[in-house]
């Protein structure tokens, strides 16, 4: 029995491994493939929206063995691509992967350009398939970043650049939302981060299309799209959700480990990943650009723009909110001039308000001192008004008092001399946060301008107070020398002083020192001196005692020789006397 899966012909992978080892042996083999895949194409283009799989089979087998066989295939990247543009909205959704798969494995093996895949990608983005959309937004994304990870490719960004520039004005929402999406996305990832990313990204901010609109305000303010959902989950969720918040991932994942898989335990794990997730967010900071709005070429006609959009627009509240927004950091960080849209903000200053602790924050950042204050005491006046009332509650007054010294720390010319004071007098209001918002006040005209402020209101005068200028519009305060830089000059002499005390003391040890070791020295030579003096007439005593043994000694000598000799004297005498008789 013959096995038909061992034949070459029909088993594409097992003819791609040899080929790959081996191209000119298989060369025949190769081309009885080619040949059938060009009679499959005809076919397939009779009828492109019925699936082939004997088509997909064999583009994805030339496309790996393309680099073996480089002449022959020469005409083949440019036929795939053709195809996809003729056919793109009839083809099947399967096929039309598998070719863009192929398309992308030539590219990697640089047997054709970036430039027309990736605009072919682009224009791709408009099918109807949601799946084929993510996987061309994750690859244009990651061949992106891996041609400029070693050395920035400018042909290819600003070519790209140019015709995303002519996507974000496309008519197919879901093209344009991608196209902005993968501009966002590289600029985060450090790839495209210049001028000219963030000036198309601003033109999104006047599209017509929600989504679009949306997706660029919220790259210049900083937000998640993942930020803005809201929960799923019924109130019987809650109190999982305070067992899970004290448990990490790691915990909940080994936890499934143990006992039976199921699926409803399989639901309950992801359900409390994603609670840890959630609650991650909530304490993660968040994202502000910065330099992307630094980077807008002309940021007051991009404001005037948007605020002229803001008038005329019928969205609903939440992307009003987000325009405000971001046309109040645009006037707080580059100190633009857009007078009307402080009466535009003061009309939404009601403590009953939806998200009135945004709108306040709104008007504090978009205040600055270069505003006439002519312009700015109408919204602190409504601000006063509306919060700062016995009728409201604490919170509502203790909110608008924060307001106003936070716009009065901007711009301390907006409010007057009675207003001050009136507002100074709630420092002994019964509510705890009232009172310290009055306080925090006082504290920061003492600062800024203590004229404003009742005499016992003042404090005690200072040094620092005595150098406060009288505040005028547009004048600048510019100074030769650092405010409170003498103190550090004092407390360098002094610390020089202290130096140079413990440096006499040191010097004056060390003298101390060498006079006690010149004693010491001096003394110890005595004591040398004095021991070599008793050694000497220890020895002299000792050597004047055997002197004077050896002398006694001899003297004993000598006298005992003469006593035997007398003795001897004697005997011979008797022996004489002896004899004689």
């Amino acid at each position: 029995m013959i096995r038909n899966n061992n034949r070459l012909p029909d088993n594409l992978p097992q003819l791609q491994n040899l080929i790959k080892r081996d191209p000119e042996s298989y060369k025949d083999d190769f081309l009885q493939q080619y040949r059938q895949y060009q009679s499959n194409l005809k076919i397939f283009q009779l009828n492109p929206s019925e699936f082939s799989d004997s088509f997909g089979s064999l583009v994805m087998f030339l496309a790996q063995v393309s680099h073996c066989y480089t002449e022959e295939l020469k005409d083949f990247p440019q036929e795939l691509i053709n195809l996809l543009h003729s056919q793109r909205a009839n083809m099947n959704s399967l096929v039309r992967v598998t070719v863009c798969q192929a398309l992308m494995l030539l590219k990697n093996k640089n047997l054709i350009e970036a430039i027309p895949v990736l605009e072919l990608f682009f224009i791709l983005l408009k099918c109807q398939d949601k799946n084929l959309r993510k996987i061309l937004y994750n690859y244009i994304v990651q061949d992106v970043k891996n041609t400029n990870q070693k050395a920035k490719n400018q042909k290819l960004n600003t070519k790209l650049q140019n015709f995303m520039y002519s996507m974000l004005k496309d008519n197919n929402a879901t093209a344009a939302k991608l196209s902005l999406d993968v501009m966002v996305d590289l600029y985060r990832r450090n790839v495209w981060k210049d001028a000219k990313t963030v000036n198309v990204i601003s033109t999104a901010c006047f599209s017509k299309v929600t989504k679009v609109l949306v997706a660029a305000i919220k790259f210049f303010t900083g937000l998640n799209e993942d930020d803005e959902d809201k929960d799923k989950d019924s109130d019987s969720d809650d109190n999982d959700n305070e067992r899970v918040k004290k448990k990490s991932s790691t915990q909940v994942l080994l936890s499934h480990r143990v006992g039976k898989k199921t699926r409803k335990r399989q639901k309950k794990m992801e359900k409390a990943l994603s609670v840890i997730k959630k609650n991650k967010k909530k304490t993660k900071a968040d994202y502000f650009n910065f330099s992307a709005i630094h980077l807008l070429n002309d940021p007051q006609d991009f404001a005037e723009k948007l605020f002229k959009q803001l008038e005329n627009c019928t969205e609903r509240f939440e992307v009003k909110l987000m325009m405000i927004d971001l046309i109040s950091r645009l006037v707080g960080i580059h100190q633009l001039m857009l007078l009307n849209f402080y009466p535009y903000i003061q009309r939404y200053l009601q403590p009953h308000q939806r998200d009135v602790t945004n709108l306040l924050t709104y008007a504090a950042q978009s205040s600055h001192d270069l505003v006439p204050p002519d312009t700015i005491d109408p919204l602190i006046r409504t601000i006063a008004n509306n919060f700062i009332t016995e009728r409201n509650s604490g919170e509502a007054m203790a909110v608008g008092l924060n307001s106003v010294r936070e716009i009065c720390s901007r711009c301390p010319l907006a409010i007057s001399e009675d207003l001050v004071r009136d507002l100074v007098l709630y420092k002994k209001h019964k509510n705890k946060s009232v009172m310290m918002s009055a306080r925090s006040l006082i504290g920061l005209f003492r600062e800024k301008n203590p004229e404003l402020l009742h005499k016992r209101d003042r404090g005690r005068p200072t040094e620092a107070m005595q150098e406060i200028e009288k505040l005028e519009y547009g004048k600048s305060y510019a100074r030769d020398y650092i405010p409170g830089a003498e103190i550090l000059t004092a407390e360098e002499a002094a610390r020089k002083k202290k130096s140079k005390g413990k440096n006499k003391k040191k010097e004056q040890a060390e003298t101390n020192s060498d006079d006690s070791d010149n004693e010491d020295e001096s003394d110890q030579e005595g004591n040398n001196l004095s021991t070599v003096a008793m050694i000497t007439m220890i020895t002299f005593y000792y050597s004047s005692q055997l002197t004077e043994s050896w002398i006694i000694s001899d003297s004993e000598n000598e006298n005992d020789d003469d006593d035997n000799n007398t003795d001897n004297d004697s005997d011979d005498d008797k022996d004489e006397d002896l004899n004689e008789g």
